[in-house]
């Protein structure tokens, strides 16, 4: 293939993406790519891919379950991080009775 034509493609396709960073969905490509991959690439990547034959502009459908999928990725991170930090002792009324008189104890015997 003629360099030449092969980037003049590119800019062509490029030109016509809207977006800063579209969503494309893979094709099936003879080196083993999958198809119905849906991600989020630069405009010149996107632009690459679908001269290259390895990739479309993803539909409407397509754009709202990607994001949809996203925001339940970043709900269950949230939430995973928060049960991550948020810690629960239980603990006896004994234990709580010597671990709140410890210090006046300690307060009786310094002065």
């Amino acid at each position: 293939m003629d360099l030449h034509i092969y980037f003049k493609k590119i800019k062509e396709i490029q030109a016509t993406i809207k977006e800063e960073y579209p969503l494309i969905v893979s094709a099936k490509t003879e080196d083993g790519g999958k198809a119905g991959t849906v991600m989020e690439v630069s405009k010149l990547e996107a632009a690459k891919a679908i001269a290259e034959n390895r990739a479309v502009l993803a539909d409407a459908q397509q754009k709202k379950d990607y994001f949809e999928q996203v925001a339940r990725r970043k709900q269950s991170v949230e939430k995973a991080e928060l049960s991550r930090r948020l810690q629960i002792a239980i603990i006896s009324d004994a234990e709580f009775r010597n671990a709140t008189t410890k210090p006046e104890k300690e307060e009786l015997t310094k002065g």
